[in-house]
């Protein structure tokens, strides 16, 4: 396979080993994306994953996640696939991140034979995708990866080899490594004790470019209407003004809408909707749209930021 290139974006793979991260320095000291362990078997669920998630994304990094790949039979790789899908839901899904879903598939517990080890993984990838609605990525070691044939070509690859000299190995499946693990002693600043480095094959911009199908843009949802006039969306009322019938069931239909959508699952306001959120509710404090105190789901953020890129937030 290829070698490292002195222009390949950096990053960084965690889980609760890693204790509490400064995802700042993190970031500050140079690393691009980061893998995040979300789950692992059935039930297995990484106590920091959420945190982990939260804070990288607050730092401007490019996340993902992975799960530690246990089954031996296919219906124990869909329950596990099942498993990390709704995991996933806590941080407003596979598409809220920037990054694919990734099956960590290193090891032969149940001693299965090759064509066994590619029928269980095959069907973990198939039901995570129709799950999530992302592709996902295969990681495996430089060993472990000679088990998989040419069935699983088309998944971008995550290699684990620890060499400074030696690049992976081909393998039958694979020639070219989309993500090398390099190293499991790595030193990053906002991390205490080592920490796994890796390497993108390309630049920043085209890891973003890569996957930019795992964060589309998101769709125009439905626009508040106006009840007489159900083509033309109504603005809120101007903060502090009275509120004509008019304007006031208008104003009733959208805070109905923005209430169902709130109801989801909840989660912290991500990065990239904080400007519009702040927006809305500094719009009108005395009749404010919504609250946020307990979060609310990524589907309401979408909602809120698609609003004020139209300019309904603007006085």
């Amino acid at each position: 396979m290829q070698k490292r290139s002195s222009g390949n974006t950096q990053g960084i793979d965690v889980s609760r080993y890693q204790g509490t991260i400064d995802w700042a320095k993190v970031k500050a000291s140079g690393m691009t994306f980061v893998f995040i362990k979300a789950t692992e078997g059935q039930t297995y669920t990484d106590p920091n994953f959420q945190k982990n998630v939260s804070g990288a994304l607050a730092a401007g990094m490019l996340v993902g996640t992975y799960h530690f790949f246990r089954a031996t039979t296919t219906d124990g790789a869909k329950a596990e696939a099942a498993h990390y899908a709704t995991t996933l839901q806590k941080v407003g899904g596979a598409k809220a991140l920037q990054l694919p879903p990734v099956m960590d598939y290193e090891n032969n517990p149940g001693n299965l034979s090759k064509a066994q080890i590619n029928t269980v993984a095959k069907a973990f990838l198939t039901e995570l995708q129709r799950l999530t609605g992302v592709k996902p990525i295969i990681y495996t070691g430089n060993s472990f990866a000679g088990y998989f044939d040419t069935s699983l070509s088309s998944y971008d690859l995550w290699i684990a080899r620890y060499s400074n000299t030696r690049v992976p190995d081909d393998q039958t499946a694979w020639k070219r490594w989309t993500f090398w693990q390099y190293t499991d002693s790595g030193k990053v600043n906002g991390i205490s004790g080592n920490v796994d480095m890796n390497e993108f094959q390309g630049s920043a911009a085209e890891l973003k470019a890569r996957y930019a199908i795992a964060t589309p843009k998101p769709p125009e949802p439905s626009e508040p209407t106006n009840p007489t006039n159900p083509t033309n969306p109504t603005e809120p009322p101007k903060g502090g003004e009275p509120m004509t019938a008019e304007e006031k069931a208008a104003f009733d239909a959208l805070k109905s809408q923005v209430d169902k959508l709130q109801a989801r699952q909840q989660m912290e306001v991500p990065v990239w909707a904080k400007a519009a959120v702040d927006a809305a509710l500094a719009y009108d404090t005395k009749n404010p749209l919504f609250s946020i105190d307990s979060g609310a789901s990524y589907d309401f953020y979408r909602f809120i930021t698609v609003m004020y890129r139209r300019g309904l937030f603007k006085k």
